[in-house]
């Protein structure tokens, strides 16, 4: 069966770079004028000479954006099981050789997380862990979905890369979402980043949205770890795999996710540096090349960002996140997989929002839609 990995091969790294950083202003009005836009354009509006055509972009891609989604913000939450993992990643305070207490959350732990997050008003939860197959196995996420999803509309998953048969047995469980980031399109800064573990598997990561589309999931998130390599080229090749997968999995919907690197435990300086303008750039790009996807900001970002970015093409956000396992309740002082930036409420959020106006949505309104309708 054809994967995605045989579009990507046909793809230079260098070649693509250079395409991007030869766009020209003429290139990028011929993208604005578009209201169908491909992948040509994508590069242009990704592109340094894109720049002073940023406050263009955001017009285009309020107005998108309204038209699609209306005035909703849609607020999730991740919930921190494990901080186990087999993998050595440069970037990662989960990384292998990052010497710091290790635990994953039993039922009553994950029942008492449960709670606080369902006092702030939560109905959309993100699953989090790291990549032990040894404890954090497709066994044990069964049990934790069936555990959870009577208290959840909508559950989300971002854990190791599973097979087919494996993300088949879940969904039936609750699973409604996967997130599965690529780090980086680039094979060789790839393999310098993950040396070790299940993860250094570039070919198997690369395909994990192909083995999702077949199991049938829901929504696919996709992203890269923007700081690792040039953002511009990584963003095209995620755009690829983005127009790939919906030309090849209609059936699915699919998200965007713009994190940038953070500090951790252990450090690592980005290679590129994304100022806020050129990460607004690329948002507006997202949405002008696609008016459908979703697109989400975590609270690895400022408070002042975020704010700005409500109503220039975002479609869900998080807020009040901890990024430890019982970071709620159980034991917030653990380990951390990287630091937050925006450390407000989710009520406090949820009151941003509205102030802009623009209403927060606390569970996946798709759901309900396919609720109501098979009923």
């Amino acid at each position: 069966m054809k994967s995605f990995n045989d579009l990507f091969e046909s793809y230079n790294w260098d070649d693509t770079k250079a395409s991007i950083y030869d766009k020209t202003a003429a290139d990028v009005e011929r993208a604005l004028s578009n209201t169908q836009r491909n992948l040509e354009d994508f590069k242009a509006l990704i592109s340094p000479a894109a720049l002073p055509y940023l406050e263009d972009m955001a017009q285009i891609s309020q107005r998108l954006t309204l038209d699609r989604f209306g005035r909703v913000v849609q607020m999730y939450i991740p919930l921190y099981l494990s901080n186990e993992c087999n993998n050595i990643c440069t970037y990662c305070g989960f990384s292998y050789d990052n010497k710091v207490r290790r635990r994953t959350l039993n039922p009553i732990e994950i029942m008492q997380e449960v709670a606080v997050i369902k006092g702030m008003g939560y109905d959309h939860v993100l699953l989090v862990t790291g990549e032990a197959n040894q404890t954090v196995h497709t066994d044990y996420f069964k049990k934790v979905l069936d555990l959870i999803s009577p208290h959840f509309a909508h559950i989300s998953m971002e854990v190791q890369p599973l097979d087919v048969a494996d993300y088949e047995t879940l969904i039936p469980h609750g699973l409604n979402t996967v997130l599965v980031y690529q780090e980086t399109y680039h094979q060789e800064d790839y393999r310098k980043h993950h040396p070790k573990g299940k993860k250094s598997n570039f070919l198997y990561r690369l395909e994990t949205p192909d083995r999702l589309g077949q199991a049938g999931i829901h929504k696919m998130g996709l992203g890269v770890l923007i700081g690792l390599e040039d953002w511009r080229t990584d963003s095209f090749f995620t755009a690829l795999h983005l127009s790939y997968l919906e030309k090849q999995y209609w059936q699915s919907k699919f998200s965007i996710s713009f994190p940038r690197l953070r500090p951790f435990s252990g450090g690592l300086e980005p290679k590129v540096v994304m100022n806020d303008r050129e990460l607004v750039q690329l948002i507006c790009a997202y949405r002008l090349f696609n008016s459908e996807v979703e697109l989400s900001i975590s609270t690895r970002e400022t408070q002042a960002f975020r704010n700005q970015v409500i109503k220039l093409g975002i479609t869900a956000i998080s807020a009040g996140s901890k990024t430890n396992p019982g970071g709620y309740e159980v034991e917030p002082q653990s380990l951390e997989q990287f630091e937050i930036s925006d450390e407000r409420s989710a009520q406090e959020i949820a009151a941003m929002i509205r102030k802009q106006g623009y209403e927060p949505i606390w569970k996946d309104w798709d759901r309900s839609l396919i609720s109501k309708s098979c009923s």
